[in-house]
């Protein structure tokens, strides 16, 4: 009789670990809480979200889910590459994901710049509240999945490394993590109300 083989360390630890799991569901429960509140204020006050809404650059939001994508796009590679035991492919794909990331974080740089020239700040109204704590918040995930994307890249390329897949697929994680919530604000900041 063939019996079906459930394979448990795959249930119960997924790819990066556990605990990386366990932080992502927490942070896609505050984004989506956070969602959820400018939601619900918008609907209070469609006039003023809509208005507001009309003072952001789509172009800009746009050209960054692309940077955000792209770069997810190598992160993949290179968790495969690195499966394939071919270190200095992956390493190329990591760089290539902190490339995207770097120019997503320059741009939404450039975004801030014009928003604070034009006087737009977090007081300005309560869309411009959710704008800048969303962006913000989002913005800092950013920088320390770069972060975690160099050291991950730098343990991986030294002599006698001891990075496994768990440390890189842990960094891809997160990295998806980032690109998620970034599909998830784009269309509700950029484009909704």
């Amino acid at each position: 009789m063939n019996t079906l083989k459930i394979d448990y360390k795959n249930i119960y630890y997924p790819p990066g670990g556990i605990l990386m799991w366990i932080i992502i569901f927490l942070e896609l429960i505050t984004f989506g809480m956070a969602l959820l509140a400018f939601v619900y204020y918008g609907k209070e006050q469609p006039e003023l979200f809509h208005q507001s809404r009309l003072q952001l650059n789509t172009t800009f939001g746009a050209i960054n889910t692309i940077f955000l994508l792209t770069s997810g796009f190598f992160m993949a590679n290179a968790v495969l590459e690195f499966k394939n035991n071919n270190r200095l492919k992956s390493s190329l794909y990591f760089k290539l994901t902190m490339l995207g990331g770097t120019l997503f974080l320059i741009l939404k740089g450039v975004e801030y710049y014009h928003k604070m020239e034009s006087g737009i700040t977090p007081e300005t109204n309560v869309f411009f509240t959710f704008y800048w704590l969303l962006t913000a918040f989002h913005l800092i995930h950013v920088i320390m999945g770069l972060v975690i994307l160099i050291w991950t890249n730098y343990g991986m390329t030294k002599k006698n490394s001891d990075t496994g897949i768990d440390d890189v697929e842990a960094c891809a994680a997160f990295w998806h993590m980032c690109d998620l919530i970034w599909l998830l604000l784009f269309p509700v900041l950029y484009l909704i109300f």
